[in-house]
């Protein structure tokens, strides 16, 4: 070989080289979100942020698309029983889980077993109707109900529906959540808490071929302008939850480019009705559902979605959107009432009313409380805002040390899930621990009827004992908004706001 042919052997080499590094670069992709997450553990889990992470690490038993139809993940297909007292389903063949283990009905009986017992579990709400589960063969599991339950395959699209590891979950006990063992397309690698969450593509994975990253990073960032500084900048990929506010910026960019989608999200005002010290302090807003009557009547639910959004945001006073087929139309959006917010305050007895409301760090809902606050002021009610981080929130919410969150709701497919799980008096995440037996009564027997119209006619009288009891003050609802690289393909939105990856690639 001549000298020259050396040359351009060397050059040709380097500019391989160059290729693969750069392509191997581009195997990375880097979401920004804007919470970091709990504990991972689905389990346990209950932070929105959470539910990203947790949606590449860990396949569902059943799957939602784009309209909110439930579809097969790593259950193929179900049936329910004539009399709604059991479900059989039939499972994925061939799937393992991070660990190497099987993934079979044994698993699926498992796992569920585990959501209903689990001293910790905030799962077991969701699917409390299972009685128990039955291994019918390798790949076929049989669920019996103590009753019918009409959102069961919804809910196992969601976390109770998040197959582990029994091997790995048995020997990691409490700190399972540090070393998750799942069956989804990635496994963890590697997780610094308050930074960052390093994912790696689990290759056996049965659907591996539609996922195309070797490595996701998921950075958490409570401030949306520093996650479009780093997004702008390059530094990440992908960003959840745009500000509303920064949207022509996102869409003037030629370099970036906006995904939305409208969810049954919602923000709101979760009460301490009864959990803990907390609820007991004198003149609390816990004691009195007119002091909570008085906040909201003191809103403009209006004039706070214009400042906050510039109106992108739809305000709202239920559990579903306006618009939403579970929407009471006999009870809109309310003006604001001031009038009638100080004549509230005047009929609670409480002189001076005081509330302290936690808010998270984020830019966004520290605007909200501040509007709140302003608005709060002029009914003679005071509100004294304590920002904390949202993690640390949301453990004090649980253990009850709060008056009052601005805490909001993602949403789910089946209405069941925008309601019982945070309003009925057993469910797990009632952190405030609201309880009416009138509530529960609805939400039981929406929970067994099948019927749509009975179902609507159902959380149609929910939404009047709510607007009556105010455990939450709705205040509105939110389109998900994902900003990214122009470089990036096939990204879709879900209703749920979850990021998914199969099908997404990076030019």
């Amino acid at each position: 070989m001549t000298r020259f042919d050396r040359g351009v052997c060397a050059w040709v080499l380097a500019g391989t080289l160059a290729l693969a590094a750069s392509g191997a670069q581009a195997q990375e992709l880097r979401i920004g979100l804007q919470d970091d997450p709990d504990n991972l553990d689905p389990a346990i889990s209950f932070s929105f942020v959470g539910r990203h992470v947790l949606a590449s690490l860990c396949d569902t038993l059943t799957e939602i698309d784009t309209s909110w139809k439930i579809v097969p993940r790593l259950a193929l297909s179900w049936a329910t029983a004539a009399d709604g007292m059991s479900a059989t389903m039939k499972l994925r063949p061939n799937v393992t889980f991070h660990d190497g283990e099987k993934f079979n009905a044994a698993a699926v009986k498992y796992n569920l077993d585990r959501n209903l017992t689990m001293p910790e579990s905030r799962r077991r709400g969701e699917i409390s109707a299972i009685k128990s589960v039955e291994v019918v063969d390798e790949l076929t599991v049989r669920m019996n109900l103590h009753r019918p339950f009409a959102p069961l395959f919804a809910q196992l699209a969601d976390r109770a529906g998040m197959m582990v590891s029994p091997k790995a979950a048995e020997a990691g006990g409490q700190q399972f959540g540090s070393n998750l063992v799942c069956s989804g397309p990635y496994k963890l690698t590697k997780r610094v808490i308050q930074d960052r969450i390093w994912l790696e593509k689990f290759e056996p994975h049965w659907d591996a071929a539609r996922y195309h990253f070797k490595t996701l990073v998921f950075s958490g960032m409570p401030d949306a302008t520093t996650r479009l500084t780093n997004l702008r900048s390059g530094q990440l990929d992908i960003m959840e939850r745009v500000a509303a506010q920064d949207m022509p910026t996102v869409k003037a960019d030629s370099k970036l480019k906006l995904v939305s989608i409208m969810s049954r999200a919602y923000q709101g005002i979760t009460f301490n009705i009864a959990n803990g010290a907390a609820a007991t302090q004198p003149g609390a807003f816990a004691k009195s559902a007119k002091l909570r009557q008085a906040l909201e009547a003191a809103i403009d639910r209006e004039a706070l979605v214009q400042v906050v959004s510039g109106g992108v945001y739809v305000a709202g006073n239920q559990a579903f959107p306006p618009g939403d087929p579970f929407y009471n139309t006999a009870l809109p959006v309310p003006k604001r009432d001031l009038a009638r917010a100080k004549a509230l305050v005047a009929e609670s007895g409480v002189a001076a009313p005081t509330l302290t409301l936690h808010i998270p760090t984020d830019t966004e809902r520290q605007q909200i409380a501040q509007i709140i606050q302003l608005m709060a002021k002029e009914a003679g009610i005071e509100i004294k805002l304590q920002s904390v981080e949202f993690i640390t929130m949301l453990a004090q919410q649980r253990k009850g040390e709060f008056e009052a969150s601005l805490v909001g709701w993602s949403g789910r497919a089946d209405p069941d899930g925008n309601l019982h799980l945070l309003v009925h008096s057993t469910a797990p995440t009632n952190d405030g621990k609201y309880a009416n037996p009138e509530m529960d009564r609805l939400l039981d027997e929406a929970r067994v009827t099948t019927d749509a119209a009975k179902r609507k006619a159902l959380y149609d009288q929910t939404a009047v004992v709510l607007a009556q009891d105010r455990p939450i003050i709705y205040l509105f609802h939110n389109p998900w908004l994902f900003g990214m690289t122009a470089k990036l393909d096939g990204f879709v939105a879900y209703p749920d706001g979850i990021i998914r990856l199969a099908g997404v690639t990076l030019k």
